[in-house]
């Protein structure tokens, strides 16, 4: 597999953000991720959480972080660690609670670790991650305006 299958590209309203996708880590969540981009789920999905000094999340179809795409996935939990520019998934109070919603690591967030699925990190754009508007809930958020698979054509 190319270094491109497993690249995703989120093209956001501050700019492209790209996650190199660890399906060595969590290989049902990074399938997952790849269907919902391919099937246009992401585009237009704001960041409806974003906590400064910890992290970005998105993936909820409402914008309120009560949805998902209906597909709960089992926990892939690992030892890689929450820091700076790490993606990882967002769930409940179940273990096994996952569906489409993640975020993005603004720093250290060390008491994540072993509790929630990494699945990627950010190689390129976290400038842009950055610029992200904060709140919970954020007023007028930013979006992914686009998410695609480098892998495929435009």
């Amino acid at each position: 597999m190319s270094v491109t299958e497993n690249t995703l590209i989120l093209e956001t309203t501050k700019g492209p953000v790209t996650i190199e996708m660890r399906p060595d880590l969590a290989p049902g969540h990074v399938a997952r991720i790849k269907e919902l981009v391919r099937e246009g789920f992401y585009d237009g999905i704001v960041f409806h959480r974003v906590i400064e000094g910890f992290m970005a999340q998105t993936g909820c179809p409402h914008g309120t972080g009560t949805g998902g795409s209906g597909q709960k996935l089992k926990a892939e939990f690992n030892k890689e660690p929450h820091v700076r520019g790490t993606a990882s998934m967002a769930r409940a109070a179940s273990p096994d609670s996952a569906d489409s919603q993640f975020f993005i690591c603004f720093d250290d967030a060390r008491f994540l670790d072993s509790q929630y699925t990494v699945w990627g990190k950010v190689t390129d754009g976290m400038d842009n991650v950055d610029k992200i508007k904060r709140g919970e809930p954020v007023q007028n958020p930013d979006k992914i305006v686009k998410a695609r698979m480098a892998a495929d054509k435009e």
